[in-house]
């Protein structure tokens, strides 16, 4: 986990957030200077608290400690992530954004307590908690009200996260014991969830992941229209760029093995991604209205 350092109090340590690779983009330059240290500092402070839940040498209650400490930053004691984050915030007078991390140790506390998505509302539910508050930061970030464009963002948080944890859904269950492919699923399509530790998709599991892809993207049907529905052109070309993205993965999971080998985005979509950022850069956005 890296160099750690100490919380308020010096009764636990946290983690010093990483840098590390996304499948979708942060803090492009598709969106505005002036907010892009508050991007990065909000992942870094979630991303530190990801970290803290999913290691596998901290027992449970040093991870529920960790994160009670990152709250207890939140609520003003000294931690340089959120230290950062306020002052980034403060700087553009989005404080009140702060809270969506809070949301989102909630969702680090269901996977620190290794609670498992039985069916498809729970996963949904889940991502409530771990998918839809980032979307909702970039959209109170940017001022945007709309209740049709959040409607947009949730779904496809929502949709994002899914494809995550069926790509890691392999390494997730082996090494965490985590299991968000829901069971409902698992068991429907005849297959069992020691069926994630095989070292290749059973034709029964894969009739699982195929059940969950395809509700998946109904999710990224619904999120469709977010990039019109945005007036802040870098926030709706960066939209742009993750839906191309997302549905790149998408169509890539549905080819491939994820227990066989770690299935992502190629170059090319990427490529392709960035045309559609570009290119819905060059239009003009809806004007600014309040929200429903």
């Amino acid at each position: 986990m890296g160099k750690n350092v100490a919380t308020p109090g010096d009764s636990v340590k946290l983690p010093v957030p990483r840098r590390a690779p996304e499948n979708f983009p942060v803090a492009s330059r598709l969106l505005p200077a002036s907010l892009r240290p508050s991007v990065a500092a909000f992942y870094d402070v979630v991303r530190a608290a990801d970290d803290l839940a999913d290691d596998p040498a901290l027992p449970r209650d040093e991870k529920l400690a960790g994160l009670d400490a990152i709250e207890d930053a939140l609520n003003g004691a000294p931690w340089p992530p959120v230290d950062r984050l306020r002052a980034a915030l403060g700087a553009i007078g989005r404080q009140g954004a702060m809270g969506h991390v809070r949301t989102m140790l909630g969702a680090f506390r269901a996977d620190a307590r290794g609670e498992t998505c039985s069916d498809w509302d729970d996963l949904l539910a889940y991502c409530d908690l771990s998918a839809v508050p980032v979307g909702r930061f970039l959209l109170d970030l940017h001022g945007e009200t709309s209740f049709a464009a959040r409607t947009a963002s949730d779904d496809l948080s929502t949709a994002l996260q899914i494809l995550n944890h069926i790509q890691d859904m392999g390494a997730d269950r082996a090494t965490l014991g985590r299991l968000y492919l829901p069971e409902t699923l698992i068991v429907e399509a005849g297959a069992t969830t020691s069926d994630l530790r095989r070292p290749a998709l059973t034709p029964a599991l894969r009739g699982a992941v195929d059940e969950a892809l395809a509700r998946t993207d109904a999710l990224l049907d619904r999120a469709s229209p977010l990039p019109a529905l945005l007036s802040a052109r870098g926030l709706a070309a960066e939209a742009a760029a993750i839906l191309s993205l997302a549905r790149a993965l998408l169509r890539r999971l549905k080819a491939g093995d994820m227990l066989a080998g770690r299935v992502t985005a190629r170059r090319s979509d990427w490529a392709r991604a960035g045309l559609a950022g570009l290119t819905r850069l060059a239009r003009p956005g809806p004007r600014r209205t309040q929200a429903a």
